[in-house]
């Protein structure tokens, strides 16, 4: 397990899980049955790595990123600090996915350039939603269970169905705004926030 820790503080890899030698686990970080954690990875501290989770190879996932039970993830994605991603979501990264070469031959990694998917610090990516690469999911949005994301998503917004659509604006909890004069509030916490043509962003930024 040293060789899997980037410190002396050790993470904690069940037997059953399959993490490459070659891959960097941060401190802390939970890596639970049957995952895989391909060669080259990068996962950072505090991470929690579900039941047969899959990340691939060369995957950057930041600090304290929380991927569910049989989420996949495949390269070249990054996951950015706080990330969520749910039961059996998936990040793509093939755009024209085939098993062979239109002469017949079985396709390798050699014959397409693999596109990911950017998560961007906070983004929840709900159960079974497909993030379609290449694709960024910005800071703090929340996609919600089942959608599909074929086009990127601006920060703080929140994102539903096929294919995904805005259908309003969440705050750092995660909670639905509510719109409170010229300003949007988080109902929850009480913070808020202002809406431009870039998206949204905190009023006291």
């Amino acid at each position: 397990m040293s060789e899997q820790t980037l410190s002396d503080a050790p993470a904690l890899v069940e037997p059953t899980a399959d993490v490459d030698p070659r891959a960097r686990i941060g401190d802390r970080t939970r890596i639970w049955h049957l995952a895989q954690v391909r060669e080259d990875a990068e996962v950072g501290s505090d991470c929690v790595i579900g039941r047969s989770a899959y990340v691939g190879p060369g995957v950057r996932v930041g600090d304290r990123c929380k991927l569910q039970n049989q989420a996949l993830v495949y390269e070249p994605a990054v996951l950015e600090d706080g990330v969520f991603v749910g039961p059996a979501a998936v990040l793509t990264n093939d755009v024209f996915p085939r098993a062979v070469t239109p002469e017949g031959r079985l396709k390798s990694a050699d014959d397409w350039d693999a596109v990911g998917v950017t998560l961007r610090e906070g983004a929840s990516i709900g159960a079974r939603a497909v993030c379609v690469a290449p694709v960024e999911v910005g800071r703090w949005a929340l996609v919600a269970a089942g959608a599909v994301v074929v086009a990127d998503v601006p920060d703080f917004a929140l994102v539903v169905g096929v294919p995904a659509r805005r259908v309003g604006w969440v705050g750092h909890a995660g909670v639905p705004l509510v719109a409170d004069g010229e300003e949007w509030r988080c109902p929850q916490t009480g913070r808020r926030y202002v809406e431009s043509g870039a998206g949204l962003a905190p009023a006291d930024d």
